[in-house]
């Protein structure tokens, strides 16, 4: 069971605190698709946190769409794109009056050559992916306030599917999905909403990616000593941001913490002189060994440097493998 940590003496509203600690286990997974949240009341035990303000914190993860609520049943997470199955819409037999016949001869062709259903739903499968990935385009997405984890995002994809990925960003999706006849987008769950919102009028899917749950590194943080410094550094500032309230909430004031964007060459140089510990991420790690070696004179005793798996989870590269046809 998932565990959450409210800080009532901390700056972050509790109810923020909340929020952020749902949505980073519905990102990174450990609330998945279809799961139901806590009840109101088994949060209020858990957090110490009104059932009225939990009921808020619930009412925002709706309005972001990472949550719904069922009538006399819960709040559940969504299960979005690929997750939650989908069928021939009435708009496009509506468009395509014919198309429903035209599957049906073709399913029973097969049927009729000795194939089974699941047989020939692989054989349909294969084409349509096939076609796909000849003519389709891979767009990555995210917001310009936090464009760095959609460059983070981008670089994880293009290494591990080696295919070509196009960062743009959330307020320019629109005008460039209008430009292209097909493609797919790829978010994290954090933006899912407005990345559907724009695609969804345009027929273009949108597949959300779960995030590495960072369970390695919350482990260590949670046996730091008292009193002791640590750095972040990543091209994110939204994970940044992210990371902060969510090691506030786990520990307090009991250890200093200090983040640094890439690119913020006299933070960073702060933090290797300063910090016991530093934790970055894959694009982040060659800039913080370089400012280690620059301030090596100025360092006692060179800071533990913890190299963070990929941003997005494994399960995730598996499944865009098979929804682009690359595995």
């Amino acid at each position: 069971m998932v565990q959450f940590y409210i800080q009532p003496d901390s700056d972050i509203p509790a109810s923020n605190q909340l929020f952020n600690q749902i949505r980073f286990a519905i990102a990174s997974r450990q609330f998945p698709p279809g799961h139901r949240l806590p009840s109101t009341r088994q949060l209020a035990m858990q957090t110490g946190l009104h059932r009225n303000t939990i009921s808020k914190v619930y009412r925002q993860l709706e309005e972001s769409g990472l949550v719904e609520a069922q009538a006399g049943s819960g709040i559940y997470v969504r299960a979005l794109g690929h997750e939650g199955g989908s069928r021939l819409n009435s708009p496009i037999l509506e468009q395509y009056p014919e198309a429903s016949k035209v599957i049906q001869r073709s399913l029973d062709d097969l049927l009729s050559l000795g194939c089974t259903l699941n047989e020939a739903r692989e054989l349909f499968l294969a084409e349509i992916d096939w076609r796909l990935r000849c003519s389709a385009r891979v767009l990555v997405t995210a917001t310009l306030q936090d464009i760095g984890i959609g460059q983070i995002m981008a670089q994880e994809l293009e290494k591990d599917l080696r295919i070509p990925i196009q960062l743009v960003p959330m307020e320019q999706l629109a005008e460039t999905l209008d430009k292209m006849p097909s493609g797919t987008v790829i978010t994290s769950r954090y933006f899912i909403g407005d990345a559907e919102e724009i695609a969804a009028p345009r027929s273009v899917r949108v597949i959300p990616v779960d995030i590495y749950d960072y369970a390695k590194e919350i482990e260590i943080i949670q046996g730091l000593t008292e009193g002791t410094y640590l750095g972040i550094i990543s091209l994110s500032s939204g994970l940044l941001r992210a990371v902060e309230v969510i090691i506030h909430s786990l520990r307090g004031e009991e250890i200093l913490v200090m983040t640094a964007q890439l690119g913020d060459a006299y933070k960073i140089s702060a933090i290797v002189r300063s910090a016991r510990m530093i934790f970055c991420d894959q694009a982040s790690s060659e800039a913080v060994k370089e400012a280690i070696y620059e301030n090596q004179d100025e360092i006692i005793r060179p800071p533990q440097l913890i190299l963070c798996e990929n941003y997005i989870g494994l399960e995730s590269i598996n499944l865009l493998k098979r929804e682009l046809g690359l595995k």
